[in-house]
């Protein structure tokens, strides 16, 4: 048996959890992709925005190789957040556009470096700042998955589009009615375990 190529194996998880939150944007109006679903402001276009952002500082500046369309929000001294909405002036398609250069731009840069490669991540603490290639995609794998599920819960508030990419949802078989009953469930199991009378 052969073994996977450790890096096309990593690349192959990213590449998956990419489009998978790229997924979560699909055929929702542009209203649906700006806005605040949370407390904290969490919204579909900002996470996009965002691990553009995060992506072009990992495979892009810590191994010396900077992205060549730096923007404001990500520069050190950016307003607190700027990376995670989009302004009234950024576009859904200049966001996307971004992205899709930042993956190619990361792409060079893995298949420029050996696993093993060292670059230095300046916004990490002194102990912890020296970092291999092989580490920052472990990092930047797990990253974007939390990213990816908190776009999976986004989309199913707004419209119940659930799972992992379209066509292959990995959710367990059953229609609306049976995940009506389903939540029912589980509401009542929570009211119990709670002391709490029946809804």
């Amino acid at each position: 048996m052969t073994l996977p190529d450790p890096k096309a194996t990593l690349l192959r998880y990213l590449d998956s959890v990419r489009d998978a939150l790229l997924w979560k944007l699909d055929g929702l109006p542009e209203y649906d992709v700006r806005r605040p679903l949370t407390p904290t402001g969490t919204n579909l276009l900002g996470l996009v925005k965002h691990v553009a952002s995060v992506e072009a500082g990992y495979l892009g500046l810590v191994f010396d190789r900077p992205f060549p369309d730096t923007r404001p929000w990500m520069l050190g001294d950016a307003e607190p957040n700027a990376d995670m909405w989009a302004t009234e002036e950024e576009s859904r398609e200049e966001i996307l556009d971004l992205y899709r250069r930042v993956r190619e731009h990361a792409a060079a840069t893995v298949e420029a470096l050996e696993l093993d490669s060292r670059g230095t991540v300046p916004w990490w603490g002194e102990a912890r700042r020296e970092v291999s290639l092989h580490q920052i995609l472990v990092h930047l794998v797990a990253e974007l998955n939390r990213h990816a599920g908190q776009a999976d819960i986004l989309r199913e508030t707004l419209d119940g589009s659930a799972g992992l990419v379209q066509g292959n949802d990995n959710l367990v078989e059953g229609d609306q009615a049976w995940w009506q009953v389903y939540h029912a469930r589980l509401e009542q199991a929570a009211r119990t375990a709670a002391g709490l009378p029946p809804a």
